[in-house]
């Protein structure tokens, strides 16, 4: 499996793929809220010494748990939602307690400073941020259109991340990817920002061409963006992974219940994350129970 002297095959285990981040480390996590989070992967990292993280997010609960135990020092975000759980209880707890370096984005500029990494472009200009506080608390810089309008802009500073994790439904060995449902809004800038971008799947397959060629559609990016995969069936729960299943509610509001006082994530870690992801997924009802929790429906 080799082309050049250089090896095509892909795959790794989740302690692998956290083997290679480091303390300190510019790490974005994809998915959005509650949706395909790869929370079989943040979960290895919460069993790991790993810390110091500059951890960027459209976030869930893979950032209140990083929060929660420790492993952030500036967060990097458009929100922290749960959504039918409006503000990420343990995220909250961080956030108040004055314990997070910040810098909070609207949701546009954020995937702009994305954008921006992934083009290689030091920034780029947008109208998103003028008006609001969120450029000034920011230390966001403006600059002058060159043209005849001579409009000012924000201009959004590129998010370059030195890793990035993503979720997705199918993968193959050399990173070829399948991602499917009807927010996959993001994952495409979060792959192409990072220097390495790590994939959990649902579905693991030889060749993608061979076995899923009718959706080839849903391959968002290109495999040369990817360093490492690893197969984890239910990686996202309790976040939603359409079409095999919803987000777990349940499980939320028992997470959610947890950071009220006196919230101390050191005696609740275990419930939440388990001492590997097989005790994890036994917790919780095994693959059966994820896989039978309903997709939302909005």
């Amino acid at each position: 499996m080799s082309l050049s002297g250089k090896t095509l095959d892909k795959r790794m285990s989740a302690a692998e793929i956290v083997a290679q981040l480091s303390d300190g480390m510019t790490l974005g996590i994809g998915g959005w809220g509650p949706r395909r989070k790869p929370m079989a992967l943040v979960r290895e990292i919460l069993r790991s010494d790993l810390k110091d993280l500059t951890v960027v997010a459209y976030g869930g609960a893979d950032v209140g748990m990083l929060c929660a135990a420790g492993k952030v020092r500036k967060l990097v975000f458009a929100f922290v939602s749960l959504d039918a759980i409006p503000l990420e209880p343990w995220f909250r707890k961080a956030r108040e307690s004055g314990a997070l370096d910040v810098l909070e984005l609207d949701e546009g500029m954020f995937q702009w400073g994305l954008k921006a990494a992934a083009f290689g472009l030091p920034f780029l200009p947008t109208r998103v941020g003028l008006g609001t506080d969120l450029a000034e608390l920011g230390g966001l810089k403006t600059v002058q259109s060159p043209y005849d309008d001579g409009e000012t802009l924000v201009a959004m500073p590129a998010l370059k991340l030195d890793a990035a994790l993503i979720h997705v439904n199918r993968s193959d060995w050399r990173g070829n990817v399948q991602v499917f449902g009807p927010d996959t809004y993001y994952d495409e800038w979060f792959a192409k920002a990072a220097a390495k971008t790590y994939v959990s799947c649902e579905e693991l397959v030889d060749r993608m061409e061979d076995h899923y060629p009718e959706n080839v559609q849903a391959n968002l990016f290109e495999r040369c963006f990817v360093s490492g995969v690893v197969e984890m069936p239910c990686g996202a729960h309790p976040s939603s992974m359409p079409p095999h299943y919803g987000w777990d509610m349940k499980a939320f509001k028992a997470y959610a219940d947890s950071a009220k006082d006196p919230g101390d994530w050191a005696q609740v870690q275990d419930r939440f994350v388990g001492a590997s992801e097989a005790e994890y997924l036994e917790m919780i009802g095994g693959k059966e129970a994820v896989t039978g929790l309903p997709l939302p429906i909005f």
